[in-house]
């Protein structure tokens, strides 16, 4: 068996308004999805970051994601740079994760709106 390295893995998502249920639920959909697709467990994590683009400031989704057990884990949030014609609503997500795929194998994750972000990528 192949030792675990220490990966990136990339998301990202879309709220439609900006309130803490909104950004709560979006942000627990990605990081179930990213650890889903992933084939990852809690241990796997080892801290992530997250943006926001600059509309999004009812919450941090580091609170969203305390919310589904990742208190333990050392997460950080910023503001996204405020490119003209960026994604509106936008989080976006570095998890950084032990695992066992090659890089080529990660999955990584992008839902709602955030899908045009990186349509190269398989679902």
């Amino acid at each position: 068996m192949t030792s675990p390295l220490l990966r990136g893995l990339r998301g990202a998502t879309t709220c439609g308004v900006d309130t803490p249920e909104e950004i709560t639920a979006a942000t627990q959909e990605l990081l179930l999805t990213m650890m889903e697709r992933n084939d990852l467990d809690h241990d796997d994590v080892v801290s992530v970051i997250f943006t926001t683009s600059t509309d999004l400031t009812s919450t941090f989704p580091a609170t969203a994601a305390r919310g589904v057990g990742f208190g333990d884990i050392p997460l950080l949030c910023a503001s996204e740079i405020a490119v003209p014609g960026s994604m509106p609503r936008c989080v976006r997500v570095l998890m950084h994760v032990y695992s066992t795929r090659d890089r080529n194998e990660i999955r990584h994750v992008y839902l709602r709106q955030a899908q045009s972000l990186r349509d190269d990528l398989p679902e």
